[in-house]
C-alpha cells in the first residue's frame, strides 16, 4: 500500500519512460509529457488545462484498470487522488486574470 502516491509515481514515470519495449513507456511519456506541458507559457491557455490533465490522469487510470480495485482502497491513495482531481478542476474552471499595463483582463 501507498505505492503509487507522489514522488514515488513520478520516479516511476521517470524510470519506466527509459524502459524500452514496455507498454508502460507509452503511458509514462504521456505522463511526463502533461508535466511539462505544466510548465510551459501556454499554461493559461483553458484547453491546454484540460489536455495537461487528461495527460497526467492517464498513467493512473491505467495502472488502476491493470491492478485489482482492491489495492486502491486505501485512504493513503484515494485522498491525494480526490484533493489532485478537485483542485486540478478547479484550475480548469477558473479564469485567469491578465494584466495588460493597468488593465486587467478575464
Amino acid at each position: 500500500m501507498g505505492e503509487m502516491i507522489g514522488i514515488p509515481f513520478l520516479m516511476w514515470l521517470i524510470f519506466t519512460s527509459f524502459d524500452f519495449g514496455n507498454i508502460e513507456q507509452f503511458f509514462a511519456i504521456i505522463g511526463l509529457t502533461g508535466i511539462i506541458l505544466s510548465f510551459t507559457k501556454y499554461w493559461r491557455l483553458r484547453i491546454v488545462k484540460i489536455l495537461s490533465f487528461i495527460l497526467l490522469i492517464s498513467p493512473l487510470i491505467k495502472r488502476m484498470r491493470e491492478i485489482p480495485i482492491e489495492k486502491f482502497n486505501y485512504l493513503a491513495f484515494q485522498v491525494p487522488l480526490v484533493i489532485f482531481v478537485i483542485t486540478y478542476l478547479i484550475l480548469i474552471i477558473k479564469r485567469n486574470k491578465i494584466t495588460v499595463g493597468n488593465k486587467e483582463l478575464s
